[in-house]
């Protein structure tokens, strides 16, 4: 059988509709990439309340990479299981930023430190004053 090159080619309209396919699937990806990094910086802070048992599924989920059924077979339960085990971990993880807000004060302060230290760089003790000053009153919950 032979086929000719412009059999391959793609039309305008088709054109546009992989390039949105692949657009998307780019921006999931880098929606997940985003949660998972988010969830891994609720865990460094909050990590510890959780169950030692939340912590291991946790753990093989999001640090050792492991899939859900691969957990399931390690620890002899269904996917199901460790499905609803590691969203009720991230909703207590989320439940406990948005009571004590330690990530976002930690972003708050680093942002901060950024800003002050770029001032002092560009030889701007005045702007780093302030804005060290600024960073002392959110430590102090001003």
């Amino acid at each position: 059988m032979h086929c000719s090159r412009s059999a391959f080619l793609l039309s305008g309209e088709t054109f546009s509709q992989v390039n949105f396919l692949l657009y998307w699937y780019k921006v999931r990806q880098m929606d997940e990439l985003s949660k998972n990094e988010a969830m891994g910086d609720l865990y460094a802070l909050y990590g510890a309340l959780l169950t030692q048992g939340q912590q291991d599924y946790f753990e093989d989920y999001y640090y050792n990479d492991l899939s859900l059924g691969e957990i399931a077979d390690n620890r002899q339960v269904s996917r199901q299981a460790v499905y609803d085990n590691l969203r009720r971990s991230s909703k207590a993880l989320e439940k406990y930023e948005a009571k004590l807000h330690l990530l976002a004060s930690y972003n708050q302060l680093e942002e901060g430190i950024s800003r002050a230290l770029n001032s002092l760089l560009a030889e701007d003790q005045e702007a780093a004053k302030l804005q060290l000053e600024e960073l002392l009153q959110v430590i102090r919950g001003e």
